[in-house]
């Protein structure tokens, strides 16, 4: 690895361990803004869902820690990092992102003018990171008991959000396009609370409650409230137990639309809800 890259990983790494520091859990990034580490499921025949639970470096943005002697042995695993991604949506800040992406062609900054506007909230002052295509990040903090999902353009075309399991390059990063850096000024700022107005936008419309078919039983019902009960960094390995229970009692096909549900007020996106179903479906036996 040539010396310039070398001396990105370390400058990488110190930017890391400074916005740990702050509270902020973090994961090193390849130039290509992807996480750097590996996959260790990458080869496995059948992977079954993963989200850390085997202990092992690889799990993208679920490996995020604000623990020095972790991130140091993170970036130790991974060499050729040359930045870092910030874990949204964790304690204490439970950061957003606002992504005001450029490369789009639109003009993302004069959509939110409108939607503040539009909507009567003022953007606070708050950490502003400049990315090298000329975007900007807009760090806020959201409530501790409100998930805010990832999306790309449904806000207005050209803005991205990142909330729970998305990330944001941290300032300092390098990548294949250039590097990201604090907006003059708000470096020392912390990630200012989101307008309520802001945040109403920002969360999927509300889902109509879909009861649990008679025919799934009282057991059906349990592993659905098995579901609800998921903390964070549990939520998929629930997911998976109660589908491979449902799909083994002979009553997976009809529980599947309820535990999805399930799973979505947990925080799971429905892709990868569907996705962890269908492979316990698989694991079990059974054609999702």
């Amino acid at each position: 690895m040539a010396t310039t890259d070398r001396q990105a990983t370390t400058l990488a790494l110190a930017h890391a361990l400074s916005a740990a520091e702050r509270g902020l859990a973090v994961i090193p990034l390849s130039r290509t803004k992807l996480p750097a580490l590996r996959s260790p499921h990458h080869d496995d025949p059948d992977p079954v869902p993963c989200h850390g639970e085997c202990g092992r470096f690889g799990h993208g943005v679920h490996d995020a820690t604000t623990d020095p002697a972790r991130i140091r042995a993170l970036f130790a695993a991974a060499p050729r990092a040359t930045g870092y991604g910030i874990a949204c949506g964790l304690p204490p800040h439970h950061l957003i992102g606002v992504d005001l992406d450029t490369k789009t062609g639109t003009d993302p900054v004069a959509a939110l003018r409108e939607l503040a506007l539009r909507h009567r909230f003022t953007i606070p002052a708050t950490v502003v990171v400049l990315t090298p295509s000329g975007g900007r990040h807009l760090w806020l903090s959201g409530p501790p008991d409100v998930v805010v999902p990832n999306s790309a353009s449904r806000l207005a075309p050209g803005i991205d959000v990142r909330g729970a399991g998305g990330y944001l390059v941290g300032p300092g990063s390098r990548t294949d396009h250039g590097a990201y850096a604090t907006a003059p000024g708000t470096a020392h700022l912390p990630p200012a609370a989101c307008p309520p107005a802001l945040l109403r936008l920002l969360l999927p419309p509300p889902r109509a409650h879909r009861p649990t078919p008679p025919s799934a039983g009282g057991h059906g019902r349990g592993l659905v409230q098995f579901v609800l009960a998921a903390h964070e960094g549990q939520r998929n390995t629930r997911l998976f137990w109660a589908a491979c229970r449902a799909y083994e009692d002979g009553i997976g096909p009809v529980l599947v639309d309820s535990l999805v549900d399930a799973a979505l007020s947990t925080g799971l996106s429905e892709r990868e809800a569907r996705a962890t179903i269908a492979s316990a479906a698989r694991m079990t036996g059974h054609r999702p």
